[in-house]
């Protein structure tokens, strides 16, 4: 699976780093959903952190379409309401469709 963190590259992960970022996705979105913006910034924080300690960087020259797209690291909900209602984050959710 592809991972983008906004403003930072793209990661390949593994299926079990995968897993684990689906449950993330819910934390976050239930954050979003709450404007709880600890919640939000504790569950960004580990997401962010798990792809990048498990990841392998997706080369500069190398296309590839992110399956999951994470924001910013010191995104606020506000933010990413915003990246979600202009398309920059896909669906209706952070993470995956």
């Amino acid at each position: 699976m592809i991972v983008r963190i906004l403003g930072e590259g793209q990661f390949r992960v593994d299926d079990e780093a995968a897993a684990k970022l689906t449950v993330l996705d819910k934390d976050l979105d239930a954050a979003v959903s709450a404007t709880d913006e600890p919640a939000f910034a504790t569950a960004l924080g580990v997401a962010v952190t798990l792809v990048k300690a498990v990841g392998t960087p997706v080369a500069d020259d190398e296309f590839v379409t992110a399956d999951y797209i994470l924001p910013f690291t010191d995104a606020t909900v506000a933010e990413v309401r915003k990246l979600l209602a202009d398309g920059t984050i896909p669906g209706d959710s952070i993470g995956l469709p």
